[in-house]
């Protein structure tokens, strides 16, 4: 099958730093390959991932300067290449590319919902869904869809045997996320203080309000035990991931994956959570992981982190969260998009 895959224009795919979708973007197309697909990505110039590529932009746009504009362009190009490519199907990662597709119904498309079913957008995808299958990324935002038909719900996967297993001997617990209220910095801090443990901070931190919530909320809580390393990518942060004790990964609003926690576990690192969003699907309690909704419990888990067997952390990264399942589980919706699509024509 002829798979053409569209990105946002925001991030290089992979990514060099924060970018939770643009990894997964960049493991299922090499993961398409390697189950004999053929795959268009259109992303930017700066993309490296290994498969054939097309792009508007020379260089990621960055979040920060993202406007409906810059998308737009980029799908109306991403849309012509496809077509001339010859795409058996669509996979469009962006929001208003499954809008632009309904000038071109002799195609087969399909979009997956990285976000939440808000106020904002559940209006939209609910529109949407009645024309192109919505790929939900976890059962917890599935179930938030209200009067949203969800075509499949498919966990994120990575390659977990390109990743190193770690030994957690750097002894500090890692967060590793955005700069952000939502992420729970300053809670991960508290956790940390509390349970007596360093912890290292790598968080992106690019735009206004990472920046205000850093100088107001996070700069007075650093030193001692307490590091922000910056915005960590590629081999370090697998590096940092291998060296902790644990992922400590206090979030504080329904995160529809967490693409940081399946990294963890390729790496054999435990994690300790809230129970928000998807962690109840991704740590396996008292197995992988702890999940404790306050600052004593998660502090408490901490201290049990360390006697969680790493081997199980990564052989249920291999089970649950692998790239080729992952894939297996696209190629069956695109072949049912592509049948749904020719029926109904």
């Amino acid at each position: 099958m002829r798979v053409a895959v569209i990105a946002p224009p925001w991030v290089a795919v992979p990514p060099p730093g924060y970018g939770g979708t643009e990894r997964v973007l960049d493991d299922l197309c090499r993961a398409l390959v390697g189950q004999g697909h053929e795959v268009l990505l259109h992303a930017t110039g700066d993309s490296t991932c290994p498969v054939a590529t097309s792009w508007t932009y020379e260089t990621a746009k960055g979040t920060e300067h993202a406007s409906p504009a810059a998308e737009l362009r980029h799908v109306i190009d991403g849309y012509d290449a496809a077509r001339q490519w010859g795409a058996d199907v669509i996979h469009d990662h962006t929001m208003s590319g499954p809008f632009y597709s309904e000038r071109f119904p002799e195609l087969t498309v399909v979009t997956t919902n990285h976000g939440p079913f808000d106020a904002d957008l559940a209006p939209l995808y609910r529109s949407l869904a009645q024309r192109i299958p919505v790929i939900a990324i976890s059962h917890h935002q599935a179930a938030t869809a209200r009067g949203i038909p969800v075509a499949a719900v498919i966990h994120h996967g990575l390659h977990v045997e390109e990743i190193p297993l770690g030994t957690g001997r750097g002894g500090h617990a890692l967060f590793l996320g955005r700069m952000c209220p939502e992420k729970g910095v300053h809670s991960a801090i508290q956790v940390a203080r509390s349970a007596g443990v360093p912890l290292r901070i790598a968080a992106k931190m690019r735009e206004k309000d990472e920046f205000s919530y850093y100088t107001e909320r996070i700069k007075p809580l650093l030193g001692g035990d307490v590091e922000y390393l910056g915005e960590v990518g590629g081999p370090s942060k697998a590096e940092l991931l291998a060296d902790a004790l644990c992922l400590l990964n206090p979030i504080a609003w329904p995160e529809p994956f967490g693409m940081v926690m399946i990294e963890a576990l390729a790496c054999g690192t435990p994690i300790v959570a809230t129970p928000c969003g998807s962690a109840n699907e991704i740590v396996r309690n008292g197995i992988t992981g702890f999940l404790r909704s306050d600052i004593e419990s998660l502090a408490t888990a901490i201290g049990h982190a360390a006697g969680l067997d790493r081997n199980t952390c990564r052989s249920d990264a291999m089970e649950r969260f692998s790239a080729t399942r992952m894939a297996d589980d696209h190629g069956a919706v695109y072949t049912w998009a592509s049948r749904e699509r020719i029926r109904a024509a």
